[in-house]
């Protein structure tokens, strides 16, 4: 049984398995959790209703190659985490849309045009950004993506984006935004402890930082406004790959631990399990990957859970 597994069952109330068999959660426990998350999305009170069809729009903007006076180089691999991604928000009922290789002002102006939709025959919202990333200042979220001329664009600019008063069709509905960039520059040794690699598994090899240095001046960065006009982030959650400061890894081949592990997981739990446990087993796959490491994490203001249309 993995730490994955485990909060699944402190968070549901199980008594601990006896038999575990493969590793997963056993058959004892597993119409508890079944039947817990069955009646959370059958209570409005408690889950998100998503009943639309299509459910919501999705958005993936993949900057792939950088221009050259950015510094930036050319993010190898994110054309599979692209394609995964937007295979996986298709079977989820999305309408998925991807625009590649893009300035930050075309970064802003793509999200804008989309927060000006209109979304009140939907349920749902959801951003992907795969991008180099770097830190900046902020209120609300940490963190910056860089446009492939080399600007950054707050994700908290991002955010505020779909706020109530500049997307008032997804008041009240869940607006998902998953971020694939460095959070920073620091690359974390971890610490050491017992292995939990497989017999004959060996760590990933060939991995590329998303990082990139931030340098801060005068007309690079949007500063916030002022702390009495900023919205309440209600119904937000923001998925990060990394924790904010730390590089967050890409193989050159298939593609980010993170989005390659968020895809799977959906693939295995997402008909059953909410997002936050969703985040939790992704959580616990990538930070066991590589020399290297990392661990996603997320600022949620969803008022309820979310269990995603399968």
């Amino acid at each position: 049984m993995n730490e994955a597994d485990r909060q699944v069952l402190r968070r549901y109330g199980c008594g601990w398995p006896v038999d575990i068999g493969s590793g997963g959660l056993s058959d004892v426990c597993e119409y508890q959790v079944v039947g817990a998350q069955d009646r959370a999305k059958g209570n409005a009170n408690l889950a998100y209703v998503l009943s639309a069809d299509p459910c919501g729009r999705c958005l993936i903007v993949n900057n792939v190659h950088f221009r050259r006076e950015s510094g930036l180089r050319t993010r190898t691999g994110s054309s599979v985490d692209c394609e995964r991604l937007q295979r996986r928000f298709h079977l989820l009922h999305f309408v998925v849309e991807v625009e590649c290789d893009l300035t930050a002002k075309q970064m802003v102006q793509a999200l804008v045009e989309l927060a000006q939709r209109d979304h009140s025959a939907l349920d749902c919202c959801v951003v992907v950004i795969l991008s180099h990333g770097c830190q900046a200042s902020h209120l609300q979220f940490p963190g910056a993506v860089y446009g492939t001329d080399g600007c950054p664009v707050s994700v908290e600019r991002i955010v505020n984006i779909f706020n109530g008063t500049g997307c008032p069709s997804l008041r009240g509905k869940p607006k998902l935004f998953f971020i694939q960039a460095c959070g920073g520059e620091q690359k974390d040794h971890g610490f050491e402890v017992a292995s939990t690699f497989p017999e004959g598994q060996t760590p990933d090899s060939d991995p590329e930082p998303d990082a990139t240095p931030f340098q801060e001046g005068p007309g690079t960065v949007d500063q916030p406004d002022a702390m009495s006009s900023l919205p309440t982030p209600s119904d937000i959650l923001v998925s990060y790959s990394t924790f904010p400061g730390f590089v967050s890894w890409r193989d050159t081949k298939s593609g980010s631990w993170y989005i390659e592990t968020l895809d799977s997981v959906f693939e295995q739990w997402a008909h059953c399990e909410d997002l936050q446990t969703l985040l939790l087993r992704v959580a616990n796959a990538v930070s066991v990957k590589g020399i290297y490491k990392q661990i996603p994490g997320c600022f949620n203001f969803l008022r309820k859970k979310l269990f995603f249309k399968t």
